[in-house]
């Protein structure tokens, strides 16, 4: 073959790597285009106070539990639900940061918060907070899970902390909600529970997913999906962690201890959904997971590319929602609902 042929070959291929880049730069731009549009979009809802008939709750009967609530998304949460004027429990495992927090809130910005030191790592912490809402409030109406951690940024895809990360994020998860159902109050609306989670936990996320097939058919189904299933798979990846083989074991290729736990926390939720579901009218308790996005907080280190504001405003929608709107066992993301 000539070299001119050749050339002609290069040329050609590389006409067709320009145009693919191009393409996907212009798809890149469109999702940034309906992102930036979305936002805007929840930005507006924000602004619009909610009606009195929207409004089922008060200071004087409504009672919502944020935790991890001293900084990041959950400070924003815990501002938003207390603007919306009902009793506002802020928790922290340090009591001189969740102190802070609620000055900060309380003093600068005139809002009412209570606060209670809450590890959900810790059985007893957790068992001492149930003890304390049910004799200071007689228990609580809405619970949302935010404590979290995660200990990779950017590229970076570290396992060293992976038990913290899921011993926090899904059994501190799983153990609030537990320990916290007994103790939520019958309504005519219902409870809610609200646990913080992320795409990154999807069972068929595109990028990111786990490479075991049966496995994931088995989360995704609601007639196999139990926490047996669950504790096993999360306890699996922890086992494999320790003795080094977990690069092999078909688990998330991005944040893989972040994103095992959050698949967890997705999975559980919409199994605790199943469970109470058969419960009476004035009983019910609703439970979702939402998506905050990639927002800009220390966790992200400031890299994200949305405001605490925005992030958190699903989390507070979810709670607030009238009881002929509510839903259980779903996923959303920006007020809208995604797959699992």
């Amino acid at each position: 073959m000539s070299a001119t042929v050749n050339n002609d070959f290069d040329f050609l291929r590389s006409g067709r790597r320009r145009k693919k880049k191009a393409a996907a730069m212009t798809n890149k731009e469109k999702a940034r285009e309906r992102r930036e549009k979305r936002m805007q979009e929840i930005s507006l809802l924000r602004t619009i106070p909610y009606s009195d008939h929207q409004r089922w709750w008060s200071s004087e009967n409504v009672v919502a539990v944020v935790t991890g609530s001293n900084r990041g998304i959950g400070l924003e949460i815990a501002r938003q639900l207390a603007s919306h004027g009902l009793t506002l429990v802020l928790t922290a495992r340090n009591v001189d940061a969740g102190l802070e927090a609620v000055t900060s809130l309380s003093l600068q910005q005139g809002l009412k918060v209570d606060f209670h030191q809450l590890d959900v790592t810790d059985a007893s912490s957790i068992k001492e907070f149930g003890c304390w809402i049910q004799q200071t409030f007689g228990g609580l109406d809405i619970l949302v899970n935010n404590a979290g951690v995660n200990y990779n940024l950017g590229s970076d895809n570290s396992v060293e902390f992976a038990e913290t990360v899921v011993s926090t994020n899904y059994h501190g998860t799983k153990n609030m909600i537990k320990a916290m159902i007994p103790l939520m109050r019958p309504s005519p609306q219902g409870a809610r529970i609200v646990n913080v989670s992320s795409r990154l936990g999807r069972v068929y996320g595109r990028r990111n997913r786990l490479a075991n097939v049966e496995l994931r058919d088995q989360l995704s189904n609601p007639d196999s999906l139990t926490e047996e299933l669950l504790d096993r798979t999360v306890s699996t990846f922890i086992e494999q962690v320790k003795d080094g083989t977990w690069e092999s074991g078909g688990w998330p290729q991005t944040f893989t201890d972040y994103s095992i736990s959050k698949l967890a926390v997705n999975a559980y939720t919409r199994m605790m959904a199943k469970e109470l579901s058969t419960r009476q009218e004035g009983e019910k308790i609703y439970v979702n997971s939402f998506c905050p996005g990639w927002v800009k907080t220390a966790m992200t280190g400031f890299a994200g590319n949305m405001s605490p504001e925005d992030a958190a405003d699903t989390g507070v929608w979810l709670s607030l929602v009238l009881s002929e709107e509510a839903v259980t066992g779903r996923f959303f993301a920006e007020r809208r609902e995604i797959n699992f």
